[in-house]
């Protein structure tokens, strides 16, 4: 199959492999399961350079932002954070992007010359940060490589054009990826020959600190990628017009700096697979018309051979860019190994050329796209399509994954659920990494790993077994309080059970498993009463003598007051992915609410069911606020599969067959299928944008079956009822049944109020 195939196989396989039946299908290996252990590849040993791996297990790059002070000195945070992953085994940690280009790339630089970013190119002012990272790290047996970026270019945050006056830059004229509106004005090759010098200077400055190798960050479409990729390099003279260039020559002097034995890593999409996932819209789409002579797979290949010639050592490989940024972001609807038919293709291509690094050695390549499943993970590298798997939120989402699936308890690894909330979302509005279901991720220099006993027992009633439940209950009764969990439904879960139940959301499923597993082993412990089918009632409540009650009661779904609704059809969309026989005969589908839960459902009601769909959303954004990436990837393919998506549609009534709606059809209405410009946050304006109009057109949807699917209610009745019944002298109320959020904010405020009860 020619590489160009393979690719478009890749790309559109993303959005139908929940129909495929294929035994061997990477996405069908998705499950905790342990077939393969001992996992004797993934913990045997690898030589790079002159270093020895103990295992391998790369940590991804998951972006260091906010973990600084703000001259960008690594902080307690930053460290804490890589101590918590190396302790728990991981062979090979890699920091997230460091850029070198300070001065240079307007984008990477606050005002006043701060920095969000950690920093080693300031001064000796930042080195005693990563001197003590490189030693903490190498107390527990592992190695950290700290990644280099020559900048982030068109893919850069555009406030610098608002708070200073700058415009961003890159490789030749190209759009902001943000803002497109905005132009990025080519650097000189006077400017990339200084960023070129920055990078052997922070190589040199890295060895001398400790860190173990350097990695260079040359995929996703960041500067070093538009340096050296023809889609955005379009220059017509000097030195640098010549695509291979810029990063042959800044990794021949990085290797000057650092001599021959120090480690260079280098991380690469094989492809933009821009024309495969946009096809004909790179030619009408305005933000995308330059880019489509992109690199091939062949030219990327030849040009990995010539950076081996140049001193890289190491090569991790995956497909995308931001303007398709599903795809080097896998969210929950991507298939486990999605990106193991593109680590093969290199590894077959080093050998069948005897490719090997200045060292002698075979160059090994790093698999990457949801390997978080040990058995995955194992069956990669026994397989030959990759010598070691780099595993990012996992990591995250359990620092010990390493240390349990080497121990073989892999039912006790704490799943990702590919949400991209706390990992990516968190930090582009401003924070820094957490994850949904780790709440010290992030926190570990605030949250000690080991759990207080309690100073006084207490006998702690939990009403509602959601996330936030299920979460307080463990860890309260680990800290030896009595906890009884009460749940009115007969299974534990809350909104993740019907949240679990599309094909795509195995992630999710993966989760309430492994929740359920937790909290029968805590039962069977004794120190928690687990109680299912059982309605709490305030007065038996008060009767039972709680110290505390802590309610995660959830929300009430909304049924809106519009006329014409009890004539309609209608279900709620959490209670039809629940019970899908509420489906009936139903064909022709209307979801009211186009948010998370609505598009998750509508792609299941699609691709699963079969059904016609269309989707109704109030709001200028489809899934507004939602992670990019998980955007991108619902969006894409449902317009793919014939989901139709309006947006600035008004229900205004029902009929016994349909739904009356109000459509703004004004030109600054957004394309509710644009998946090559993201959202902004809420708190950076887009002066540039179209205002949306007030033309709009009355038109009716005909529908089997209404969905609504608009979110819901904080339902704190049962917690007010208890205040004033004084059912217990604390009391206390999380989660949902607090503030309707998500997975995040839930686990969160259950692990702190219990370890703090």
């Amino acid at each position: 199959m020619k590489t160009d195939k393979i690719v478009q196989k890749l790309v559109d396989s993303y959005g139908n492999w929940v129909q495929e039946e294929k035994e061997n299908c990477p996405g069908h290996t998705a499950v905790m399961s342990k077939e393969l252990y001992p996992y004797d590849a993934v913990f045997s040993p690898i030589r790079v350079n002159r270093i020895t791996l103990k295992n391998r297990v790369v940590m991804a790059p998951m972006g260091n932002l906010n973990m600084c002070e703000e001259n960008g000195r690594p902080n307690d945070k930053m460290l804490q954070y890589f101590f918590a992953r190396a302790k728990g085994g991981t062979g090979l940690l890699t920091t997230g992007l460091i850029p070198i280009s300070h001065g240079i790339d307007n984008t990477v630089t606050e005002p006043g010359k701060l920095s969000f970013f950690p920093r080693i190119d300031r001064s000796r002012t930042v080195f005693s940060g990563w001197r003590d990272l490189a030693q903490g790290v190498h107390a527990y047996g592992s190695r950290i490589f700290i990644q280099l970026t020559p900048g982030l270019g068109r893919v850069g945050p555009p406030q610098c054009v608002i708070n200073e006056m700058k415009l961003p830059c890159s490789a030749s004229l190209n759009p902001n990826f943000y803002i497109p509106e905005l132009p990025c004005l080519p650097l000189t090759d006077l400017a990339l020959h200084k960023i070129i010098k920055n990078g052997g200077q922070a190589a040199s400055d890295a060895k001398t600190a400790g860190l173990d190798g350097v990695y260079l960050h040359g995929h996703e479409g960041y500067l070093l990628d538009q340096l050296t990729n023809p889609a955005f390099n379009r220059r017509k003279a000097g030195r640098y017009a010549y695509w291979q260039n810029f990063g042959l020559d800044l990794v021949r002097e990085i290797r000057k700096r650092v001599g021959d034995s120090y480690p260079i890593m280098y991380r690469i999409d094989l492809s933009l697979a821009l024309n495969e996932t946009y096809k004909e819209r790179m030619e009408t789409v305005r933000s995308l018309k330059k880019f489509t002579n992109g690199r091939t797979i062949y030219d990327t290949l030849r040009y990995m051979e010539n950076l081996v010639k140049a001193g890289v050592d190491m090569f991790d490989v995956d497909l995308g860019c931001y303007d398709n940024w599903w795809l080097p972001h896998p969210p929950a609807g991507m298939p486990a190994g999605c990106f193991l038919d593109i680590s093969r293709i290199a590894k077959k291509y080093f050998k069948t050329r005897e490719v090997r690094s200045n060292a002698g050695l075979e160059v090994p390549i790093v698999a990457v796209g949801k390997l978080g499943y040990p058995d995955l993970a194992e069956k990669a590298i026994r397989d030959g399509m990759c010598d070691l798997v780099m595993l990012g939120r996992p990591l995250l989402a359990d620092p010990d994954w390493c240390k349990k699936a080497y121990a073989g308890e892999v039912e006790r690894i704490r799943p990702c659920i590919g949400c991209q909330e706390g990992c990516i979302n968190e930090f582009v509005e401003g924070g820094h990494p957490q994850c949904a279901v780790n709440p010290r991720t992030g926190f570990e220099d605030v949250i000690p790993e080991t759990l207080p006993r309690a100073e006084q027992k207490k006998k702690i009633a939990v009403v509602g077994a959601g996330p936030s439940g299920m979460q307080f209950a463990l860890t309260a009764s680990a800290r030896g309080h009595q906890v009884t969990l009460i749940e009115r439904e007969k299974e534990l879960g809350g909104k993740v059970v019907p949240g679990s139940r599309p094909k795509i959301k195995f992630d999710f499923k993966n989760y309430l498993e492994y929740l359920i597993r937790e909290v029968r082993l805590a039962e069977k412990k004794g120190s928690l009463t687990v109680s299912t089918g059982v309605e709490a009632d305030t007065s038996w409540l008060k009767e039972q003598n709680f110290d505390a009650i802590v309610y995660n009661i959830g929300t009430t779904s909304v049924v809106p007051k519009i006329p014409g609704v009890d004539r309609a059809h209608w279900v709620q969309a959490t209670d039809l992915l629940v019970d899908p026989g509420k489906l009936g005969e139903a064909k022709k589908t209307v979801v009211i609410g186009g948010g998370v839960v609505g598009c998750e459902t509508a792609y299941w009601l699609k691709y699963e069911k079969g059904c016609d769909v269309t989707v109704v959303e109030m709001l200028p954004y489809i899934m507004s606020g939602a992670c990019t990436a998980n955007r991108y990837h619902l969006i894409h393919y449902m317009e793919k599969a014939g989901v139709r998506l309006l947006n600035c549609a008004k229900v205004t009534g029902f009929t016994g067959s349909g739904v009356q709606i109000e459509k703004n059809i004004s030109k600054g209405v957004p394309d509710p299928h644009n998946t090559w410009q993201p959202q902004l946050p809420e708190n950076i304006a887009n002066p540039l944008a179209k205002k949306i109009g007030p033309e709009t057109e009355a038109r009716e949807l005909a529908a089997d079956l209404v969905v609504f699917a608009m979110g819901g209610r904080p339902d704190d009745s049962l917690y007010l009822e208890g205040l004033r019944m004084h059912a217990a002298k604390e009391m206390y109320n999380i989660g949902d049944s607090l503030s309707g959020g998500r997975v995040l904010e839930a686990a969160r405020a259950a692990y702190r109020l219990g370890r703090d009860i």
